[in-house]
């Protein structure tokens, strides 16, 4: 379907041409119509899809009538670098329309967003923590909000911001139009939008397996031989915009290092890295200047980067949904990708649940020329261990003080993990 079917205002044509966008994309010609005429909406679609638009088109559409200089329109999403994209896509969109966004997410100084709250802006992108604390120093005020959008609901639960959520939907007016957007629902995500939502229209496009328009291979290896089997992989790739995926943010940055030790323009993504750090790798992998970007999950959903040809899983997801949000970073928009993981023999049980979803076995592939057979490095078994720590330690008035578990406090952890930055 053309947008010009969807009858929205000039100036937002105006800009849907100047982006090059001529056919809607399903969830786009399935969602807008109910979003652009104000009904509750709960959609789900996979990612690369034309998702931030079906909620920026009807924010800027209403926005442009009605009062100027106070906060009309609030998104809430989990990660720094969704908001960022998700304000990108309205400056783009709005362009022309004088209507102002604002990001509101920590690991930034807080003076610039203070600012921006206090000279008012009609729509505040913001991540859960941070926007709290504006609501709580009296900086935000939401009840002029008649939009409400919930983004990657399933993905904040996750990352324990949910009882934040809930803490800031006490702030917005009762009388809004609310869309959430979710990629699974759990029992959680279900009472959210049964409390949060009236009378939604349920839109759902393509969610049971990964994009078409991706080829996926497993590289079956030894633990101890996968960075050799990964650098031998880049140097037979196209190697202009590869997106490595890991699961610690350690083994990111340490990867990063070796991949750049190789002789590839190499960052990492993850979340001890600073928001300006964050940033500068991503502007630098969106230009090409860095050929190949290691990351965590944090950058499995959301991260919208044009013209990544391949997505390699050193280590396999924890779950399949997160499997199709990692090879989701290619294939986008009708792109074709390519998708390698690299599986050890303890990865049998998810390769199992992904051949589940798509229905088919995964190719087996092996790289020609490559020493799958050669032994792992010598440990020396009779090194001596370092002495034992006690569990103890002691606190400033010299009293024993025992050490918290690391399982005592587990939501913060997870939010420290994910630099809340409170």
């Amino acid at each position: 379907m053309s947008f010009n079917h969807f009858n929205l205002d000039p100036r937002l044509q105006a800009g849907i041409d100047r982006l090059g966008y001529t056919e809607a994309t399903p969830i786009q010609t399935a969602a807008l119509p109910a979003a652009l005429a104000g009904k509750d909406l709960i959609a789900t679609a996979q990612t690369g899809t034309g998702k931030t638009a079906v909620f920026v088109l009807p924010i800027l559409q209403k926005l442009l009538t009605g009062p100027r200089n106070r906060t009309r329109a609030l998104i809430v999403t989990p990660t720094r670098e969704l908001a960022e994209q998700i304000h990108a896509a309205i400056r783009d969109l709005g362009t022309g329309t004088n209507i102002r966004s604002a990001t509101i997410y920590g690991g930034v100084g807080p003076a610039p967003q203070v600012r921006a709250l206090r000279d008012g802006v009609e729509i505040l992108v913001a991540c859960p923590g941070r926007l709290l604390d504006h609501l709580n120093q009296g900086n935000a005020r939401l009840q002029g909000v008649e939009i409400l959008v919930l983004d990657e609901a399933d993905r904040m639960l996750d990352m324990g911001f949910l009882p934040d959520v809930k803490r800031i939907l006490k702030h917005v007016p009762a009388k809004r139009q609310t869309m959430l957007f979710s990629a699974t629902f759990p029992a959680e995500i279900e009472g959210l939008a049964a409390q949060t939502l009236t009378n939604p229209q349920r839109i759902a496009v393509g969610l049971s397996r990964p994009a078409h328009t991706v080829s996926h291979a497993l590289y079956p290896v030894p633990q101890h031989l996968k960075t050799s089997l990964l650098l031998a992989l880049l140097k037979r790739t196209d190697t202009s915009s590869v997106l490595v995926f890991t699961r610690t943010k350690h083994r990111a940055e340490k990867l990063s290092r070796q991949i750049a030790q190789s002789g590839f323009r190499a960052t990492s993504l993850h979340s001890d890295r600073s928001q300006g750090q964050r940033q500068s790798a991503l502007a630098g992998f969106r230009s090409g200047h860095y050929q190949v970007m290691v990351a965590t999950d944090l950058a499995a959903r959301g991260l919208d980067v044009e013209g990544i040809s391949h997505v390699i899983n050193f280590d396999m997801p924890a779950t399949a949904d997160d499997y199709i949000h990692r090879i989701g970073r290619t294939g986008r928009a009708e792109r074709t990708g390519d998708a390698f993981t690299l599986v050890t023999p303890d990865d049998k049980d998810m390769v199992r649940s992904l051949e589940k979803i798509m229905g088919k076995p995964l190719p087996h592939q092996t790289l020609d020329g490559f020493n799958y057979t050669a032994p792992a490095p010598d440990h020396p078994a009779s090194a001596p261990r370092a002495p034992r720590r006690p569990s103890v330690v002691t606190s400033l008035q010299g009293k024993p003080v025992h050490r918290q578990t690391p399982h005592a406090a587990p939501n913060r952890n997870l939010r420290q993990k994910y630099a809340r930055g409170r």
